[in-house]
């Protein structure tokens, strides 16, 4: 009982931050969002018994591919908008 609830808030949590990625205007918290994708669906994958599947989430894409991209959103000029 107690696991179904927490694997059910957990997909919720990911939607949640799937839609806060594509949402969200500023890059930083876009990508801060995307993050928390990644490390729900890693623990999902540890709760459904698939430990290599969920390190592989939390390394490559919670780690690698979350740092490339704040990387280049820091790296990247900004306009300013004008009012």
């Amino acid at each position: 009982m107690i696991s179904e609830i927490t694997e059910i808030s957990l997909m919720v949590l990911t939607v949640l931050f799937a839609l806060l990625t594509i949402e969200l205007k500023d890059l930083i918290f876009s990508v801060l969002s995307f993050c928390g994708m990644c490390i729900t669906i890693g623990v999902i994958f540890w709760l459904l018994n698939a430990p290599y599947v969920a390190v592989f989430q939390l390394l490559v894409y919670a780690g690698a591919i979350v740092v490339l991209f704040i990387a280049s959103v820091t790296l990247t000029t900004r306009r300013e908008r004008l009012k």
